[in-house]
């Protein structure tokens, strides 16, 4: 190709030139001149190299001719169509200026005749709203996203509008500067108009006429019936209006609202007739929102209130249940909280029978996966319209009742699913859950965002503050909940006691509580009496009451073996075993090899069922060890359950049992969260479990939720639950706390986590404080009655007369100031000496001090008696005082101007000295002199008792106390000025910085005291006290406002120092948008941080997918294992970057001032199953992974399953960077750990 020569750029051309990027055939504009160069086609490769681009033909070789795809033998026209297709394919620029058609701005109406209805015409109406769309508005007016985003949503929507928030727009918080100042026709009168000098007088002149008739509007809003008509015209009006109307309980009459005055004076018929109907009771004017349900009282009425039901049950409901489903008819939340098996289910079942007729949907939240999928499969037979969504199954998600983890809710409720615009009911079940540190937060999450057409059925055990928790959901939400509570079982329980180890001791159980609740300790002397007889000798010698709690295995075994005979004897079978270990269980379901529970037709039925279970598996899978020993104990009826069981053998085992083939099943606690599977009998192995910090005994609500399993309605008159004593007989006082205990209460586990705030920032009218003030913990904050506070201080301030401020009364303001600091200052200095040796052997009998008090200003005094109590001390005195003021209701005016401060004078007597004895508290000495006398004050308390006597009232005093009072007097005399005072920090030897910096700022603040010109003014004393009254209101007035204010938030430092993190990782910028890292975080539900810095460092892209799975598992894996893992270099390089990272998120977040240390931060992550992972991913065998590592076969499968999970959040994230090459590994890592027995369906949902 020849160089053309083109001459140099001429004044008439553009600065423009061409710039060829590399072989592609790709060209550049560059808008400015190069000097010296010429202008057409430069390019960024030396002209001499060759074109570096594909060969075509052997590409078109490979797509068309060797590709089968492309080539099949039988049909070749089809293929050259393609072919053709492909080769010649026209080219339509416009598609590429695709644009969305913009909304409709108007529709059709229809116009019809008033009377007959016919259709005489159509106008055209504007629409309004028609720009909403999910990526600008919270409103249900907005218009439907794409249909791939209606079920989970997108992380670009916004959510709903939560229930109980009001949605501002832009034109009502214009509005709203104008509506600020709700203007009273009474009083806010402008008298002079602005520009003039006088204007018009607008107060009353006449007498005061009663107050002037009722405002009807307000009359209106106070009445709720009407507002039920328009309730979307209702939720605007109360959302533009800046406050809301103060909301008033119906009423029958107008007495009731406080508007007696306005019917002003009627007739004392009338009078008669108002009397009669006003109601008895005084309505409350502050509005409960829970409400208790009576359930005491039969429903009698039920059928009649309910002719034809949305559900029928095959039996007669409780009173509980049928009040609930009253509550549900009339569209009403309700709470319900009753022991396990009363029958809550039914409650769940009536509302998703409600919403199938009503063509809504509901949604059914549980907080654990295995109790979603035996809901599912429950549901399923009932309604047969019924889907599933947990974390890595999705089953018909179009259906009317969905059933899913209260998660993944969540995350719907964020991302503004279109699922929410159909949803009638959601039901929280198990909501104790809501203490559990870890997830709790979730469920508080969940009930703030849920929007306002949403009701809510809340199921829950037993529990103390139920009306507490429902107040709170009813006050966020702004709608009543009613609650239903029942402590009546179905199935009474009886707890006994067991000490038999052997044959011969097999019978030793005693009862300790009986079904109606009463504790025996007869039974609980008789069991210490049985286990006593057995303690050898040698331990009795010692008098040793064998204090180890542990057994060994061979006594374990002794005392299960016994108890397990004893209970099949008496058909008390099947029995749930609780051990608060899974070793332990495993080891006692081993120790009982020669027990045999089954007969031979359970044993063949145990066969069928559990070999068609595992049909599913792989042929290897099936051989693996557990599968082996837990078909063994099958058949002898006894089972295992706990985490490190194989999913699909629990699933198998929990069928098993409800179908009563397993007679004994050893279980952790995890068997008592959950579905409906009870026994016969209970047994608690022992009653302390570790909690992950220590050992402790069981909580009351741990215990009932476990012994609530025994007993099954219909089958058993009670249920037995056993507590063995197999190395002592447990504490009385712990067995009775922990049987007849209150359950633990509902309390707030609201933690802010970095999804939570980024998912806020992301939209502009959520804002994160709110959600904050919304939580359970800040439930105690009742903001309208401190509103109401605040409006009443407002008002008292202003009606106060205003401040004299002139001439000698200038510096009033800076002497109270001075002066409140100078009591803090006091009374500070007064605690130490009081805490101290020194400062109380000062104080002891014989002291002189100054006294001010309402009754004494600066009076001489000396202390006759000192109390012994240390947190309130008192100090009994002799006093001098004039003649007349011995009393202490005396006359002396209110000292609240602190003349003592200011003027240390000391009192001395105008006319005869009289004297008094007291009792002083601390605050009423202002000073301890450096004199002493000598007292006797048992004498001079005597004398003065005897002569309060009337009869002994005017008899001189003892020789003691005119000798002290003489010595007083002249004491005074002789200092008029003042008298030397102990020194705290000189005399008394206190030596801490706070006492003598208060001691060296009190003498400072004392002599400015004395300069001001304010206390020598005529006036001075009331004017302080008006000052003073003014700024106590003031100061009650400031605290509640910053209690009113987000200031107050107990979370509020949190909050700011994780926006610091999330600012100084640029995730949202200084004025809090969110950034692209920041969108990436918020499709992570854990570990955010962490995963968006190791896609951002690019730590995965080096890796092959297997090794990015087994890198990634440190985020799922929470145990600590002792076998260290032997992995590849690239992955143990990782690893140290993943730390690094770690650390380096750790050390950001403590200096941000967040109080978790870099190590417990990196420490999160562990790195035990990497190799499992490794292995796994690349296609070893189940049976052979197994061996790589002591994590038990159920946790391992867990692990995987979880890390699925972060495989997808990843993939989805990598697309949002649009990082295709990442997304795409993570789909591949992702498919090569999906196989097999970690994959295999639940039996619950085939």
């Amino acid at each position: 190709m020849e160089r053309l020569n083109i001459p140099p750029p001429g004044p008439m051309d553009l600065p423009l030139s061409l710039l060829e990027m590399g072989c592609s055939g790709k060209f550049e504009l560059i808008t400015y001149p190069v000097p010296d160069q010429p202008l057409l086609p430069q390019s960024t490769l030396p002209h001499w190299l060759p074109p570096t681009s594909l060969n075509l033909e052997t590409e078109v070789e490979k797509q068309f001719l060797r590709d089968p795809a492309w080539l099949p033998i039988h049909d070749t026209d089809f293929a050259f169509q393609r072919f053709i297709k492909v080769s010649q394919r026209e080219y339509n620029v416009d598609s590429l200026l695709n644009c969305a058609p913009s909304s409709l701005h108007s529709g059709l109406s229809v116009v019809r005749d008033p009377t007959t209805g016919m259709l005489l015409d159509f106008t055209e109406v504007l629409l309004e709203n028609t720009g909403l769309s999910a990526k600008n508005s919270l409103s249900l007016q907005r218009q439907p996203g794409p249909p791939s985003e209606s079920l989970r949503g997108s992380n670009t929507n916004y959510p709903f509008l939560p229930g109980g928030m009001e949605e501002i727009t832009l034109d009502q918080i214009k509005k709203k500067s104008d509506l600020e100042k709700d203007v009273d026709f009474e009083k806010d009168f402008l008298q002079v108009p602005p520009g003039l000098k006088a204007g018009m007088d607008f107060s009353d002149k006449d007498a005061k006429i009663a107050k002037p008739e009722v405002n009807l509007m307000s009359l209106l809003s106070t009445f709720d019936d009407i507002t039920d008509l328009q309730p979307e015209a209702e939720e605007k009006q109360e959302s533009k209006g800046g406050k809301e109307a103060p909301q008033l309980p119906r009423t029958n009459s107008l007495e009731d609202l406080g508007i007696k005055d306005a019917v002003s004076s009627s007739t004392a018929s009338e009078k008669g007739k108002d009397e009669k109907s006003k109601p008895k009771e005084n309505p409350e004017i502050k509005k409960k929102w829970a409400i208790p349900v009576d359930i005491t009282s039969p429903c009698d009425d039920f059928y009649k209130r309910i002719p034809n039901p949305a559900f029928k049950w095959p039996f007669e409901l409780d009173v509980f249940q049928k009040q609930a489903v009253l509550r549900l008819e009339a569209h009403d939340s309700v709470f319900v909280a009753a022991h396990t098996s009363a029958g809550k289910t039914v409650v769940a079942e009536y509302a998703i029978a409600l919403s199938q007729k009503h063509m809504t949907r509901t949604i059914y939240t549980s907080p654990i996966k295995a109790l979603s999928n035996q809901k599912f499969r429950d549901f399923k037979n009932t309604f047969g319209d019924v889907g599933l969504l947990t974390g890595d199954v999705q089953l018909s998600p179009e259906s009317s009742c969905l059933i899913m983890t209260t998660e993944i809710l969540r995350s719907m409720l964020y991302n503004g699913s279109e699922v929410i615009r159909d949803l009638e009911w959601v039901i929280f079940d198990e909501v104790h859950y809501i203490n559990d540190i870890e997830r709790g937060v979730v469920w508080e999450e969940v009930l703030i965002m849920l929007p306002d057409h949403v009701s809510i059925i809340l199921l829950s055990a037993t529990v103390p503050n139920a009306l507490e928790f429902s107040e709170w959901i009813g006050r966020i939400k702004k709608r009543h909940i009613y609650v239903i509570s029942t402590v009546k079982r179905p199935v009474p329980l009886e707890h006994y006691l067991y000490t038999g180890n052997s044959t011969k001791t097999q019978k030793e159980m005693f009862l300790l509580v009986d079904a109606a609740g009463n504790f025996l300790t007869k039974g609980y002397y008789a069991a210490v009496d049985a286990k006593k007889e057995r303690t050898s000798k040698h331990a009795q010698s010692f008098g040793t009451k064998n204090t180890s709690q542990n057994t060994t295995a061979s006594q374990d075994r002794a005392v299960w073996l016994t108890l397990l005979h004893f209970l099949s004897q008496r058909q008390q079978t099947p029995v749930v075993a609780f051990t608060f270990s899974r070793t332990r269980c495993d080891d006692n379901a081993r120790s009982l090899e020669s027990m045999d529970l089954t007969t031979s037709v359970e044993k063949a039925e145990i066969h069928s069922f559990f070999q068609k279970s595992l049909s599913r598996l792989r042929g290897g899978d099936r051989q693996l060890p557990q599968i082996l020993l837990m078909r063994d104990l099958l058949k002898r009826g006894i089972a295992v359950h706990h985490s490190g069981i194989l999913p699909i053998l629990k699933e198998v085992i929990e069928m098993l049992f409800s179908r009563g083939l397993v007679k004994v099943l050893f279980a952790t606690e995890t068997f008592a969260m959950g579905v409906n599977m009870p026994a016969r009998t209970v047994v608690f192995d022992s009653i302390r479990k570790h909690d992950g910090t220590g050992f402790r005994n069981l909580l009351p609500g741990e215990y009932i939720q476990m012994a609530g399993r025994a007993g099954r309605r219909g089958l058993d008159a009670t249920g037995t639950v056993i507590i063995l004593c197999k190395a002592g007989v447990h504490e009385m006082a712990d067995l009775h706390v922990m049987m007849l205990g209150k359950p633990t209460v509902l309390q707030s586990q609201f933690r802010l986590t970095y999804t939570m705030i980024l998912n806020l920032l992301r939209v502009e009218a959520l804002r994160v404080t709110d959600m904050m003030r919304r939580s359970f913990s800040e439930s105690h904050r009742d903001v309208q009655a401190q509103e109401k506070r605040i409006n009443q201080l407002k008002q008292a301030l202003s009606s106060l007369p205003p401040l004299d401020t002139e001439g000698q009364l200038s510096d009033l303001l800076p002497y109270y100031h001075t002066v409140t600091e100078l009591r803090t200052i006091t009374e500070a200095l007064q605690r130490a000496i009081l805490e101290s040796v020194n400062g109380l052997k000062a104080l002891s009998v014989g002291r002189v001090v100054v006294v001010n008090n309402k009754q004494h200003l600066n009076a001489l005094g000396v202390i006759l008696q000192v109390s012994s109590d240390s947190v309130n001390r008192t100090f009994t005195a002799l006093i001098i005082c004039e003649k007349g003021n011995e009393e202490r209701e005396g006359k002396g005016s209110d000292n609240t101007a602190f003349p003592h401060l200011y003027n240390t004078t000391l009192f001395i007597p105008e006319g005869p000295c009289s004297h008094t004895v007291q009792k002083l508290k601390f605050q009423d000495i202002s000073a301890i002199t450096a004199k002493t006398l000598k007292v006797i004050p048992d004498r001079i308390i005597d004398n003065y008792n005897k002569r309060q006597q009337p009869r002994f009232r005017h008899d001189p005093p003892g020789q003691a106390i005119s000798t002290a009072t003489q010595e007083l007097l002249r004491l005074a005399e002789a200092n008029p000025g003042g008298i030397a005072s102990l020194d705290p920090v000189n005399d008394l030897q206190l030596k801490s910085i706070d006492v003598v910096e208060g001691s060296m700022r009190l003498h400072v603040l004392q002599d400015t005291s004395r300069h001001f010109s304010c206390i020598h003014s005529p006036t001075f004393s009331e004017q302080f006290v008006q000052l003073k009254e003014r700024m106590n209101l003031q100061e009650e007035l400031d605290r509640l406002l910053f209690l009113a204010s987000d200031q107050s938030l107990s979370l509020l430092p949190e909050y700011h120092q994780r926006i610091k993190v999330l600012q100084s990782l640029q995730y949202i910028d200084s004025s809090g948008a969110v950034q692209l890292k920041g969108r990436v975080a918020c499709q992570i539900s854990s570990h955010e941080l962490l995963l968006t810095e190791l896609l951002f460092e690019n730590v995965l892209s080096p890796l092959a997918p297997e090794e990015s799975a087994a890198l990634l598992s440190c985020l799922v894996f929470t145990q600590n294992t002792q076998v260290e893992p032997h992995i590849t270099n690239t992955l143990q390089e990782s690893i140290d970057r993943v730390l690094s990272v770690a650390q380096r998120i750790g050390e950001l977040q403590r200096d941000c001032g967040i109080p978790q240390t870099a190590e417990e931060f990196v420490g999160q992550f562990k790195f035990g199953l990497t190799e499992v992972v490794y292995c796994w991913a690349r296609g070893m065998p189940f049976a052979e992974i197994a061996l790589l590592t002591d994590v038990q076969e159920g946790t391992v499968v867990r692990c995987i399953q979880r890390l699925d999970e972060v495989l997808k959040e990843v993939r989805q994230a990598a697309r949002i960077v649009g990082d295709s090459v990442l997304g795409s590994k993570m789909e591949r890592a992702s498919l090569s750990i999906r196989r097999d027995i970690v994959f295999t369906a639940s039996l619950y949902t085939h």
